[in-house]
């Protein structure tokens, strides 16, 4: 499972992260950010977010954090 961030300070609303994500789990935010854009925002009420991080990967204003939650008892190789 997947957790992504996503600072409004940076973010311009630009949709790149919205049309890379595999999930379709972004969108833009109806409201207005502190830099008058409207920031791109996650919606993952049934946590689908893989953390696949290719949101982050082309965002050009790097205002997205990608963090990756691990499976209880599941061993790294």
């Amino acid at each position: 499972m997947g957790k992504v961030v996503i600072d409004e300070e940076f973010c311009k609303g630009c949709t790149l992260c919205i049309n890379a994500c595999p999930q379709h789990l972004l969108r833009t935010a109806k409201r207005v950010g502190k830099t008058s854009y409207h920031p791109a925002e996650l919606v993952d009420p049934e946590g689908k977010c893989t953390g696949c991080g290719l949101c982050a990967l082309v965002c050009p204003d790097a205002a997205i954090q990608v963090y990756r939650e691990k499976k209880a008892g599941v061993k790294e190789k």
